[in-house]
Parts: C-alpha cells; structure tokens; sequence
C-alpha cells in the first residue's frame, strides 16, 4: 500500500505546470514551481520542517517544547503542522497588515496569535522581530525560530526545491524568478542550480518599500527605500542572513497594484488560485521580458494558495477601496 506515514512525509515534490495565457507575450516556455501543493499549501512547509528537525538534532528544541516565531502566515503553518505531528506548543507573533484568513489559519491548527503594528521601525518594541525575540528569552523550554537568519532555511531549498526543479526541467532551466523575503527560497535554490549550470540567471522580486534591490545594486542599505507596503510575504526592511545576494543576478520591484491586480488575472486567465505574492512573481516575470530568448525556460515559483487573501486581492470592495480597479 503506498501512504505517507503523516502528513509532512507530503512535503515536496510539487508539480511544475506551464504558464499560458499570462505570459502570450514572452519568447520562452515559463514554468510554475505550484508550491500551493504542501500541506501547508505553501512552499514555507519544506524550511519549517528543516528548521524543526535541526533544531530537534542540535537540542536548540526539547521534547514538550514551545516554537516561537515571528512570521507573516505561512511559515506559521508549516511550524504548525510539524509541531503537531511532533508534540509541540506553538506561539507565532503577526503584523497587523496580514489577512485575517491568516491568523484564523493559524489558530485552528492550535497555535496562539500575537498581532503586533506594521508601521514602526524593526527594533521598536512593539514590532513582531522585538515581540518574538522577547518571548523567546522569556518562555521556559522555547525555541525561537527566527527564519530571517536561520540558515537551515536556506538548505531546505538547498536540498529539495532546487534538486526538483533542476530534475523537473531535466536541467533545461536558464531563468530562476521569485520573490524574496527571508531568501531562504532563493538563495538555495539559486545556489543548487548555479552549482549544476553557472549560467542559470537567478532574479528576485522585489516591492516598493523594500531595501533589497537598491542594496544589492549599490550595496547600500537605505532607510529612505523603506514604507509601509501591502503587498505579503516578499520585501524586506531589514537584511536577513538568509538572503545570499552574490547568487542574485538581479532584482525587479512590483507594485502593490500590480501584484493585487495579477493575482487576479491568475486566478482568471490561468486557473490558478495562488496568494499576493504569486501576482508581484508573475508580474515580475513580464517585466524581465527582454532577458528572455525563445531557447530559455524559466521557472516561477508560486509561494502560497489564494484562500489566505479571499478578504483582500479576491474582494473587489477592498480591490476598489485600494485604488487597485475601478
């Protein structure tokens, strides 16, 4: 009989599906890593369980443990699931901006949900980095995960999403888009594929309000670069370890009407129901147009599933409250 043992034996192995209406103006074939297929339904469940497991190796993380961390969704529910299976108590701390899906997400898979304000600074008390860091000195037998700079999050992709793609593509890849936020996703998989071809171009996409694309252009990390953003789950204001910026060939930013707009029209045009972040990738893609020839095939990878946003990007009252259409 073939089964997995429990549900993170699911984890991996996603599918890669080809991108048709979206990308009729592009010379190549563009291909979506749908990492919607985890459990989790995101492609945070691979560095989730990575970060649980070593954690567990090194003893950072005790039997009976708590998991603290600081996270926008989806890295939330992948902890989550794997604490389940394993027997830990969870306690994740959220911005303010994240959808109500998410945090209802994650406490019906029994995790407790601190919200704490977006717009202040990271060091500021108040902010989910400071509100997770001092929950994880202060709660006996916790373990903070910090996923920022956590580099078992980058070898998880090291390990599983890099060697997928590259087996999937039958080494036929040349172009590696997505966004990036911790740079866990990029930064492993960019290194795996640059290790098997190092003509593999790896982009990242970026958003307005972020420091990655100045800073990796000019090596400069400007405060002027940073406000306040809608967009989910990409864009960063601080420069976590995770992000490897000498694997990056580039940066293109997305707008947050683009991104909200474009994960619409997948939904529409494609069928497929993805989140926020899979609209500013496949925008992101459209705009590197002119890097792409007709030999090239180009991967995208789609983060996570479009439930989480039903009360934002797929609700046209908040689509027009936004300015986003008419």
């Amino acid at each position: 009989m073939d089964y997995a043992k429990n549900i993170l034996e699911t984890i991996g192995n996603t599918p890669l599906v080809k991108m048709n209406a979206l990308t009729e103006e592009l010379p190549c074939l563009v291909l979506a890593k749908y990492e919607t297929f985890n459990p989790g339904n995101s492609v945070k469940d691979r560095m989730a369980l990575t970060m649980i497991e070593d954690a567990e190796a090194d003893g950072r993380l005790k039997p009976g443990g708590t998991i603290i961390e600081g996270t926008s969704g989806n890295t939330g529910m992948g902890l989550a699931l794997a604490a389940i299976v394993k027997g830990y108590k969870c306690i994740f701390v959220m911005a303010d901006k994240q959808s109500k899906e998410k945090i209802d997400m994650l406490k019906a898979v029994g995790a407790e949900v601190i919200v704490c304000p977006t717009d202040v600074e990271p060091t500021d008390p108040r902010s989910y980095y400071s509100v997770s860091k001092r929950l994880g000195e202060e709660t006996p037998n916790s373990w903070y995960v910090n996923q920022y700079d956590n580099l078992s999050n980058t070898k998880a992709h090291y390990q599983s999403t890099g060697p997928e793609i590259w087996k999937q593509t039958e080494g036929k890849i040349t172009h590696f888009v997505v966004g990036v936020g911790t740079g866990g996703t990029i930064s492993g998989v960019g290194k795996y594929l640059k290790e098997q071809n190092p003509d593999v171009k790896v982009w990242g996409v970026d958003t307005y309000g972020s420091v990655f694309k100045k800073y990796h252009e000019t090596g400069v990390f400007d405060e002027n670069e940073i406000y306040p953003y809608v967009t989910e789950g990409i864009g960063e204001d601080i420069l976590p370890k995770n992000v490897d910026f000498d694997i990056i060939d580039g940066f293109t930013k997305v707008t947050d009407k683009d991104a909200a707009v474009y994960t619409q029209l997948l939904a529409k045009k494609e069928g497929m129901f993805l989140g926020n972040s899979a609209g500013a990738a496949i925008k992101g893609v459209l705009q590197l147009k002119e890097h792409f020839t007709k030999d090239d095939v180009v991967v995208v990878l789609f983060h996570d599933h479009g439930s989480r946003y039903v009360g934002k990007m797929f609700n046209d009252d908040w689509m027009k409250k936004m300015g986003y259409i008419e």
